[in-house]
């Protein structure tokens, strides 16, 4: 049936899945994407929303290497959020409340004008394995197909358990099966393995509720969008969110389930995501607290259905129903289905390489939440890279990484593979040290160059980035040289209640101060024919006041960046001994012999690693 030896078969159709065939498949690669149900690719289990804080920038990171999730964000969007407008534009995060049905119908069409792509429907039952490389997989039919290169992307599907109250049954996902087989024999294989648990809401029919009891949380005034390219449009309508609040009689009531809810009586035994937690573990962590959040998302532009964000539980449906009728807006809710929680196996990360290929196993990778991830953002972002290093190790050409400073993709693998996790890890703009470099607004700037380099990254995307890349710093120049008269700035910073100017001065200057905005510029005669002469758009635009603003943080965090980089390229030898060096803790021998770190900088970033560590490291290799 398969006669085609393949470069690259991709295990799971979910969102590291998908972003894993489609860069394999775009590198030129031929690919297989098999799937337990091709109904369901990209499928969004939990909540119908792409992006929000540190997930947006990577679904910006994801877009400006060629991956699909900015695009198919935008397709089937219907409302626009940019996070954090408030704060510095290093933690602006743009989010979209998704059509659940629409996503994952855009993302099948996609995958399907992707060339050098095949499809397949059934169970991967396990591995071919020759001499500690992957030669094929087994299907739950019997079939072998050969295959250069593998990539996991399992997602909660490896021996999923799911639990509502006290009853439990196998599922990867409400009503799929769970997947068997690949666990054990990879354990047999050597790799370690654990279990994890996520959870999610229940689901309710929008007719049963009263909206005029909530708080409406509408689309931004003038809402952008993900991609960089101009495929898309930004909306011109959107739908509305709503917020709601639990109470102390909502509490009481979901407590009385307490004795009958898994996770409290010794049935899960794993943990859940920590910034996630269930609406069980929320009371019982913060009993202090007698309200909690929650938001009503509507599951597309047309549908019934609403996401009850904020409500993820494992409790008895019985108890679920009670504890929601009594919230405001919910007296007549009708569900659809009740949330559950599920467990799931997944492989610590520290037994993969910065290009998430394993380190027992040649040509065999894992993205997603198979190696411990939470989220559709973080899984995205891996299968993007698993897919990209699978491909390049089959055309036998050099492998491609990120470094913390370059992405937030480099700091989410770097973190894995350097620290491992023992809880579902999530991204938050706190995990980088370099946030000022790693905006949202320039991850084209960042990473475009890279993919085009390696052939991901397409000519139009390219060029798109080269235009956008000299206006805004055409602009920025053009405030660097040019001057303004101080009788005609003056009204303006009067206006602003900001020192008024004594005598001419370059604009760059005056735009520099905290409280002018381009807004403030634009009544500048010269500064507004500028921008119609040159036909600026808002993206170029924000892109030079942004480099204006935070010229002085931005080149300090490169300085930063640079200074670290010098310990990135002190490269360790590979399956070094750690052993040998006494003057070193024992707990560092230990770890760095586990983990293998390829540079000086990875082993300075390992729990249990101290600077002394480091210095003996360095003394070592001749530093």
């Amino acid at each position: 049936m398969f006669n085609t030896v393949y470069d690259v078969i991709v295990v799971g159709g979910g969102h590291a899945g998908s972003e894993a065939a489609a860069a394999a498949a775009n590198m030129g690669s031929k690919t297989l994407l098999i799937t337990m149900n091709l109904q369901n690719i990209a499928q969004m289990s939990c909540n119908p929303a792409m992006g929000g804080i540190a997930k947006g920038q990577i679904v910006r990171e994801i877009d400006a290497l060629g991956g699909y999730s900015g695009i198919v964000s935008d397709t089937s969007a219907i409302q626009f959020k940019m996070l954090n407008k408030s704060k510095g534009p290093a933690m602006w995060s743009p989010r979209v409340q998704s059509d659940r049905m629409r996503f994952a119908e855009d993302w099948r069409l996609m995958l399907e004008n992707t060339a050098n792509l095949d499809f397949y429907q059934e169970m991967v039952s396990g591995l071919v394995v020759e001499n500690h490389k992957v030669t094929g997989v087994k299907t739950s039919l019997g079939l072998v197909i050969k295959t250069k290169s593998v990539v996991l992307t399992n997602g909660t599907f490896l021996n999923g358990l799911i639990h509502i109250g006290d009853k439990n049954f196998g599922g990867g996902r409400a009503g799929e099966k769970s997947a068997i087989g690949i666990t054990e024999q990879l354990v047999s294989l050597g790799f370690e393995s654990g279990r994890m648990k996520t959870g999610t809401p229940p689901r309710v029919d929008g007719r049963s509720l009263d909206f005029s009891k909530m708080i409406e949380q509408p689309g931004d005034e003038n809402p952008e969008k993900f991609s960089y390219l101009d495929v898309t449009k930004s909306l011109s309508k959107q739908r509305s969110c709503f917020m709601s609040y639990t109470s102390p009689e909502v509490h009481d009531l979901l407590r009385e389930g307490f004795d009958r809810s898994p996770m409290f009586n010794g049935r899960i035994k794993s943990l859940g995501p920590r910034y996630c937690p269930s609406i069980e573990d929320k009371i019982n962590r913060f009993a202090d607290k007698d309200r909690h959040q929650l938001f009503i998302e509507p599951e597309g532009w047309n549908t019934v259905e609403m996401y009850i964000n904020g409500f993820s539980t494992s409790l008895p449906e019985d108890v679920q129903f009670k504890a929601l009728s009594s919230v405001a807006g919910f007296k007549n809710v009708k569900f659809f289905r009740p949330g559950y929680a599920i467990e799931y196996d997944y492989f610590p990360p520290t037994q993969l390489q910065h290009t998430l290929e394993t380190k027992l196993v040649e040509g065999l990778y894992f993205a997603g939440q198979i190696n411990g991830t939470t989220g559709y953002e973080e899984a995205a972002s891996q299968g993007l890279m698993a897919g990209i290093n699978a491909s390049l190790k089959v055309q036998e050409r050099e492998p491609f990484t990120l470094g913390r400073s370059e992405a937030y993709i480099g700091v989410l693998i770097d973190d894995l593979i350097t620290k491992g996790t023992e809880e579902p890890y999530r991204m938050f703009t706190s995990r980088a040290e370099y946030r000022t470099l790693l905006r949202q607004d320039n991850a084209d700037f960042r990473l475009t160059p890279k993919s085009f380099e390696i052939g991901l990254a397409s000519n139009k995307r390219m060029k798109r980035m080269e235009e956008k890349q000299n206006k805004a710093e055409a602009f920025v120049q053009f405030f660097a040289e040019t001057s303004v008269k101080h009788e005609e700035i003056n009204p303006i910073l009067e206006n602003k209640d900001s020192a008024l100017m004594k005598q001419s001065d370059k604009m760059f200057k005056i735009f520099s101060r905290p409280n002018i905005t381009i807004e403030d510029m634009k009544q500048v005669e010269v500064v507004e024919a500028y921008i119609q002469e040159h036909d600026l758009d808002n993206e170029i635009i924000e892109q030079a006041e942004i480099q204006i603003k935070y010229s002085g943080y931005i080149e300090k965090e490169k300085n930063n960046a640079d200074k670290l980089s010098r310990l990135e390229n002190i490269k360790i030898p590979k399956n070094f001994d750690y052993s040998k060096l006494k003057s070193m803790s024992m707990e560092a021998r230990e770890k760095l012999n586990k983990i293998q770190p390829v540079t000086i900088s990875q082993a300075s970033r390992i729990s249990g690693v101290s600077p002394s560590d480091v210095s003996v490291l360095l003394v070592y290799m001749g530093r």
